[in-house]
């Protein structure tokens, strides 16, 4: 906050403070306002122009300094002016005055707030405008609620300031009436409570319900108009349909189960999508044994003289199926046929918001649902590069049928899906090159968590080439060359096979998308708003299809919100909240977040504070030989609340649950470090990272108070 704010802070502090210290409340109670009706009205009088001006200053003063007494200005209103004037004045003058109250909370504490408590106020602002003018506007018509509280916590949200203004002089224009109403029987008010009896505040407490009341109205029009140019099915063949089978999928397929409701499930491809097939399983697999051959390679650091390893890529590719072989069973149609969903193997397209059409290997059907949800999952995005389709090419899903290791592998892209699979075919003995546009890997993550992933690359053997864009591919006397442009030259990287990893797209061709008028966003993905919705109320998407995350896990969460909502679409809704997802790149050392990294903070302008740990001072990574990496925890200053955490190093998409936990149920790292660790284990890490945020803030004066206070029983 700087000078001039704190300056006018302290002078608007004098100024409440000298309206009490003086008892000034007292010219703006109830019995002087009737003590003195008839010397007011007498100076109404004789000044018929000055006094209604004097009146609405006086309002407006009061109301922006959010001073006690408001009522009894709107009485005199009545009690002065009468009926219809004294309704019009003390309206527009309360309205006014309200905005400048909410104005000086904005430009004077506004700021403040947001560094302090920057994520809760962004939570705010999401809500706010999105059913902020309806809160308002009931706020407003219930007079129970403190008006100046209102108008000072709405300043420091970014709902604008002529909503607040059109909506306080509407909202708060039925008690206006009530009150000048009152005051023009002036003399027959024995208390303020009395205006208001539990009638009237009865009424203002069901019109207050009025605008949440028309917005449903509101949506259940708007419902009814998306719905108007289709016929719904009399009776449908299942509660609800799925259309995919990969991890959302089958979490939406499996709770509608749980809720007992008859759930059909059609999938075009193999069960279990792209995570058992060709994403976490394989890559998890893979992974497994490329660690395995890292430590036999660095065996003499762990005291061992020798230790070699003899493969055959093959027979490493055929373990990965054979994991994949072995996980199938928990993604199978038996499993899913068992807990009584209807399992059908083929391709589904919308026809309405009811209808499914189904081809299948013996022939087409059409299906009724009261509700479905869109699970499709996505594919590798492959971008339009020439020559790129000519020289061919591998992406994360055909990979895994390769039997031959590549002598020299192009990776293009350092992303979690480039990285990872990069490293392994590095450490399986390819050489390895990874082109990425960015100057850094991993560009969602800190840039420190960056640099120390490509550090680790460079050290086992991988050329990485950042800020290198790709121009082209071409084949010359039959080497695979990519024409690439660096620093405004154009470089040749010869390659063996190139590996596209580049991110993946919503698959969302074919769904029947566009005759229903579902729209699809920028991102490719299927619009939908905070309960999962698409256009059409009784129809979700999750998973990869819905974004904004492509996780296994996030997929399977979205799974919960996306079936509830349509299942019970007329009852209740669940709202999305995407404020704590948690994921992990596997590399190693692995890198795992959840929450702010401390680029977003700072980028959003909250204000935060560091607590660090380096995992080279844990016993338990010194023993395993594992010291590379960190736990970084964000905290407000002053607070021990996590805002996020990053944890580079080994096991840390384990290490994380622990302040997933904490975030989600609010234990501070106060608590965290009163929480007894195991010894030896890398789960102390987290223990210690929460001692560096304790020790930073133990006052130094009670550290020397201690000091003293030991000298002294020591008799020194």
């Amino acid at each position: 906050m700087n000078r001039s704010r704190i300056l006018i802070l302290l002078v608007l502090v004098v100024v409440l403070a000298a309206f009490f210290a003086f008892d000034l409340q007292r010219f703006l109670a109830l019995e002087n306002l009737k003590a003195q009706q008839a010397a007011i009205a007498a100076w109404r009088d004789a000044h018929p122009l000055l006094a209604p001006l004097a009146y609405a200053l006086l309002y407006v003063a009061v109301a922006a300094l959010s001073l006690p007494g408001a009522a009894v200005l709107t009485l005199a209103g009545g009690a002065l002016f009468g009926f219809l004037w004294g309704t019009l004045i003390a309206s527009f003058a309360s309205s006014i005055g309200a905005t400048l109250a909410f104005l000086a909370a904005r430009f004077l504490l506004r700021d403040w707030v947001r560094q302090r408590f920057g994520a809760r106020i962004q939570a705010i602002d999401v809500g706010q405008a999105r059913d902020g003018p309806f809160y308002l506007f009931s706020l407003r018509l219930v007079p129970v609620f403190p008006f100046f509280v209102i108008n000072l916590a709405l300043g420091l949200t970014s709902m604008p300031v002529r909503t607040f203004y059109w909506v306080s002089q509407i909202g708060m224009l039925p008690g206006t009436i009530v009150y000048v109403n009152a005051g023009t029987q002036l003399a027959k008010i024995d208390s303020l409570p009395a205006i208001l009896s539990p009638g009237i505040l009865g009424s203002f407490a069901l019109l207050g319900l009025f605008p949440l009341l028309a917005k449903k109205l509101v949506e259940s029009l708007k419902a009814r108009k998306v719905y108007a140019r289709w016929t719904k099915p009399k009776r449908v063949d299942c509660d609800l349909m799925v259309i995919g089978a990969g991890a959302a999928g089958l979490s939406a397929a499996y709770l509608g189960a749980a809720l007992k409701a008859k759930v059909t499930l059609v999938e075009k491809g193999p069960m279990g999508g792209d995570c058992l097939n060709t994403g976490c399983v394989p890559s998890k697999a893979l992974i497994r044994t490329t660690r395995l051959l890292a430590d036999i390679r660095r065996a003499e650091a762990l005291g061992i003289r020798r230790a070699e390893a003899e493969f055959d890529f093959a027979e490493v590719m055929a373990r990965v199926h054979q994991v994949i072989r072995a996980v199938a069973p928990h993604d199978s149609a038996e499993r899913y046929t068992r807990l009584g969903v209807e399992v059908i193997a083929g391709e589904a397209k919308l026809l309405s918001p009811w209808e499914v059409r189904v081809q299948t290997a013996h022939g087409v059907h059409t299906l009724t649902a009261r509700a479905i949800v869109i699970a499709t999952g996505a594919r590798p995005f492959v971008p339009k590069i020439p020559g790129l389709e000519e020289i061919g090419y591998l992406t994360s899903d055909t990979i895994w049928d390769i039997r031959e290791l590549p002598r020299h592998l192009l990776v293009l892209g350092g992303g979690p899906i480039g990285c990872e699979l990069a490293q392994c075919f590095a450490r399986l003995g390819s050489r390895v090159t990874l082109v990425e546009l960015q100057d850094r890997l991993l560009g969602r993550e800190d840039p420190e968590v960056s640099e120390l992933i490509a550090s680790r690359f460079r050290a086992e053997g991988i050329d990485l080439r950042l800020e290198h864009k790709a121009l082209r591919f071409v084949n010359e006397a039959g080497d695979r060359i990519l024409v690439a442009e660096h620093a405004g030259k154009e470089v040749s990287i010869p390659f063996d096979r190139v590996l596209v990893a580049l991110g993946r797209r919503a698959h969302t061709e074919g769904l029947g998308l566009e005759a229903l008028g579902i729209p699809t966003t920028p991102q490719h993905t299927v619009a939908v708003d905070e309960y999962l919705r698409t256009c059409y109320p009784n129809i979700t998407a999750c998973g990869d299809v819905a974004g904004p995350f492509q996780f296994t896990h996030f997929g399977a969460y979205q799974a919960q919100i996306a079936v509830q909502n349509a299942l019970f679409v007329n009852l209740w809704k669940t709202r999305a909240d995407y404020s704590m997802v948690p994921w992990a790149t596997f590399t190693d050392p692995e890198v795992a977040r959840v929450g702010l990294s401390e680029t977003e903070a700072r980028q959003r302008g909250i204000a935060y504070e560091i607590s660090r740990y380096a995992f080279q001072e844990l016993d338990r990574a010194i023993a395993d030989g594992a010291t590379l990496g960190f736990v970084k925890v964000l905290t407000p200053p002053g607070k021990d609340k996590i805002l996020g955490v990053t944890i580079v190093g080994e096991r840390a998409g384990d290490l994380l649950a622990e302040f997933v936990l904490a975030m989600k149920h609010g234990i501070g790292l106060n608590k965290l470090l009163a929480t007894i660790h195991v010894y030896p284990t890398l789960a102390e890490a987290n223990r210690y990272a929460a001692g560096v945020w304790r020790r930073a803030h133990t006052p130094s004066w009670l550290l020397a108070l201690l000091g003293r206070y030991h000298t002294w029983r020591r008799g020194g």
